[in-house]
């Protein structure tokens, strides 16, 4: 299983998102985690960045970053 860290932003975004988007995003979360190339998640990296993104739903998305095993989101 891979280490998820929150950073402040997200833990503050997060609590401003409708509830049922945190749930998606909780879920997702969980994916990343247990199993990054779950095909839910379609991450993909925003080019020209380190960063790359997994999408909650059709309306948002998580950008992150990878540092060796774990996920800075």
């Amino acid at each position: 299983m891979n280490e998820i860290v929150l950073t402040q932003r997200l833990k503050d975004d997060f609590k401003a998102l409708p509830q049922s988007v945190q749930r998606k995003l909780k879920k997702q979360i969980r994916f990343l985690a247990e199993n990054p190339k779950h095909q839910s998640l379609q991450i993909h990296r925003i080019q020209g960045t380190v960063y790359w993104e997994f999408y909650i739903d059709k309306s948002y998305r998580c950008i992150f970053r990878q540092e060796g095993p774990s996920f800075i989101c």
